[in-house]
């Protein structure tokens, strides 16, 4: 199990950890990279570090990771406790139990930075062993705070075992590095590794990593570098895999998926036309964050994929600003017209569709003018979901270089564009309705199971059900700012789809529980 400390709109709400092993999987063999490590040196006491654990045989000892960041970094946590699960290390989610902290980075915002940086401190407080991981390791390998620490690069997630076994012996680790193959970058680590998902029920796939822009304010992009992407037919495996075991949603998920396949001849459509014909009655499809740039050439066929029953009608597009000067300035290669045709085309083709995007408050180029141009873009278009944040600048970014509004003045335009997006309600139209919702999470205050509809809205509902991964009918009987609320409806039919990926199992059931049947829908 993992602790999670950031969430956003692709990260994980359930608390509840099972394994899940995929029959015939292995960890694939290890690359020609070497791997270099050397002996801590001797404190100045003169006491020499000896290995940890009630043994020196590995895999006998205890792991404590905790994951901060954005879905791919999810999935990336998720395979490496997969296969340190796998070899025989106990994954805990007490730290101070644990012989060996694994901690996986964040480089978006400064705060989850520093947050990673408490952990370092706190670990080397305990005398913890520690190995590093993540975007910020990557991006800063020279930091002084990580320095003598191991650390397994984003791309090398599949060794992490190989690191972990030499940091107890106490040696320090440091492996980088890109896979390449016939001169290209690859998408990353294996797709089939071993896996401990936070979610049982809903597997993240990493399509491809990197991306092909060089935004001013992003720290990511030094740590994941250019883009490099996965065969369409891994991906596929890697989703029938999935299936086969039981999860009931698919989260595709990258730097830009919007990118996708460009470095190999491919296309996003390309994929999730593949991508649809093995998704069972009963699962989802959610395509991760895409920028505009991309998605511009391919919005007659994302309209096809996006009006499919199994996808969720949902797109997360982030803005960023609503001025074409202080996007020039982030250099995010689109205007605003540009982002408005990519809106303004899917609301028409697939009604109902779920825009989702992002503002950054207070970029150093940011006049008073064009925020207001960002607020006149947000009134237009009433988007349910914003995730608005305040500028930060990131260390060796060319946007860190620039003179600082001042930070009343950020807050304040933060402030005015929250009281904005809390003026609607973009929900209050759905009451009454009568939705189809996939059931995979628990809500934050525990009270409640949460499923979401076509349009990926969030839906509430009781706690009275073995709901959880599958698909029920609901009527809408009351609406939040940021949810709807459902009533389970009498004789629903409940999909099991976990039970074979090759039909459709139901229960129905009457309005007090009792089974009334069993069938399967060939």
């Amino acid at each position: 199990s993992q602790n999670n400390a950031v969430d956003d709109i692709e990260d994980l709400i359930s608390k509840d950890d099972e394994l899940y092993y995929p029959e015939g999987r292995s960890i694939k063999s290890r690359n020609k990279v070497k791997l270099r490590s050397r002996q801590h040196k001797e404190k100045d006491n003169d006491e020499k570090e000896v290995p940890v654990g009630d043994s020196i045989i590995p895999g006998t000892q205890s792991i404590y990771i905790r994951t901060w960041g954005c879905s791919h970094n999810k999935s990336d946590g998720e395979y490496m406790a997969g296969q340190l699960n796998s070899y025989g290390y106990k994954i805990t989610e007490n730290p101070d139990e644990a012989d060996l902290w694994l901690l996986n980075s964040c480089a978006v915002k400064s705060p989850s930075e520093e947050s990673f940086f408490n952990d370092i401190r706190k670990a080397k407080q305990l005398k913890k062993r520690l190995v590093l991981a993540g975007c910020v390791p990557q991006g800063q390998k020279n930091h002084s705070l990580m320095q003598d620490i191991s650390v397994v690069g984003v791309q090398q997630i599949d060794r992490v075992v190989e690191v972990v076994e030499e940091t107890l012996k106490g040696h320090s680790v440091r492996l980088f590095g890109q896979k390449r193959a016939n001169g290209k970058k690859l998408g990353g680590a294996p797709l089939n590794l071993p896996k401990i998902r936070k979610n049982p029920f809903v597997e993240i796939i990493a399509i491809n990593t990197g991306c092909l822009n060089a935004c001013t304010y992003c720290k990511t992009k030094h740590a994941r570098g250019d883009l490099g992407s996965y065969p369409i037919e891994e991906i596929v495996e890697r989703a029938k895999s999935a299936f086969s075991e039981g999860i009931a949603e698919i989260w595709l998920t990258s730097e830009d998926t919007g990118a996708y396949g460009i470095d190999i001849g491919v296309t996003l459509p390309d994929l999730l036309f593949q991508l649809v014909k093995v998704i069972p009655d009963g699962a989802m499809l959610r395509i991760g964050m895409t920028n505009p740039p991309y998605i511009l050439e391919h919005l007659e066929e994302m309209a096809q994929i996006l009006s499919h029953p199994r996808v969720y009608s949902f797109l997360h597009v982030p803005v960023q600003a609503g001025s074409d000067k202080v996007l020039y300035d982030m250099r995010r290669e689109y205007t605003v017209a540009d982002f408005e045709k990519v809106v303004n085309y899917l609301t028409e083709k697939v009604p109902g569709i779920t825009i989702a995007t992002d503002i950054i408050c207070g970029f150093p180029t940011e006049e008073k003018e064009d925020f207001a141009e960002t607020l006149s873009l947000i009134e237009r278009h009433k988007f349910p979901s914003v995730f608005i944040n305040q500028f930060y600048p990131r260390p060796g970014t060319p946007a860190a270089k620039m003179k600082r509004i001042p930070t009343e003045e950020v807050k304040n335009r933060s402030r005015a564009l929250t009281q904005l997006f809390k003026s609607y309600r973009p929900y209050d139209h759905k009451l009454g309705q009568k939705q189809r919702i996939v059931v995979t999470e628990v809500s934050h205050d525990g009270n409640h199971f949460v499923g979401h509809n076509k349009f990926y809205d969030q839906v509430l509902v009781p706690k009275d059900l073995d709901l959880l991964g599958k698909t029920v009918e609901v009527d809408i009987i009351d609406t939040g700012k940021h949810y709807l609320m459902g009533k389970i409806v009498q004789e629903t039919l409940v999909n099991m789809p976990r039970l074979s990926p090759l039909s459709t199992d139901v229960v129905l059931r009457n309005k007090d529980k009792s089974l009334v049947s069993f069938i399967t829908l060939f």
